[in-house]
């Protein structure tokens, strides 16, 4: 459970961290920016975890976690373009 509560603020850093280092304008707000942070975050962090790149804690994790955010937010603007 606490593993969990982590990941999620976690996630709202690294989304705002994504969301900086990602070049360009996406006009979201900051409750997407974090919703797409926590989900990088878990993606990254279960697959990191599967595929035995790094350990819970490791600085790996954090890199990896902005690194799936930065993945997610790129998605989530192609989505978005398509759609309009």
């Amino acid at each position: 459970m606490l593993s969990i509560l982590g990941t999620i603020l976690v996630g709202l850093v690294v989304g705002f961290i994504a969301r900086a280092v990602k070049p360009g304008d996406d006009k979201l707000g900051w409750i997407m920016t974090a919703v797409l942070g926590v989900a990088g975050s878990f993606l990254a962090n279960y697959a990191g975890k599967a595929m035995g790149w790094y350990q819970p804690g490791e600085v790996a994790g954090w890199m990896a976690s902005v690194v799936g955010a930065v993945v997610l937010l790129f998605i989530y603007a192609l989505v978005r373009k398509s759609a309009a």
